[in-house]
């Protein structure tokens, strides 16, 4: 059985991006967890991922979430504290346009397309002490 693992934020790996946004990369074998703050009216820049299923969880503020459709057309929506946002392979890109910080946190996995619903709603094994 593995070993209960606490990584503290001094072990992340601390970036300040060009664009505004300031991110903790946690980074493991085969997913990644990273927390974002995205400064007042701050945009990031439009992009896709080939592999990586991204997914969001807004923790703090309003995430303004633009995306390019399967018809080409760009759509926008607001995203908002405990709203989470699938991108899947959607070209996208998210904005702060408000006056305050926008925080949220990034899960980023590899799938390798199976179907895994059932095993994970059924693996928990309660054990008494």
């Amino acid at each position: 059985m593995a070993n209960f693992e606490l990584i503290h934020e001094e072990n992340s790996i601390h970036v300040m991006k060009d664009n505004g946004t300031e991110v903790n990369y946690y980074i493991f074998d085969e997913f990644e967890i990273h927390l974002n703050r995205i400064m007042p009216h701050t945009i990031q820049e439009w992009h896709f991922h080939k592999a990586i299923d991204e997914n969001i969880l807004v923790i703090n503020g309003n995430l303004l979430c633009k995306y390019i459709d399967e018809n080409g057309v760009e759509k926008s929506c607001y995203a908002t504290k405990n709203d989470i946002i699938r991108v899947h392979n959607s070209i996208h890109t998210f904005e702060n346009d408000t006056n305050d910080v926008t925080e949220f946190v990034v899960f980023r996995f590899m799938p390798d397309g199976t179907d895994k619903r059932e095993d994970i709603k059924a693996d928990k094994t309660i054990v008494k002490r």
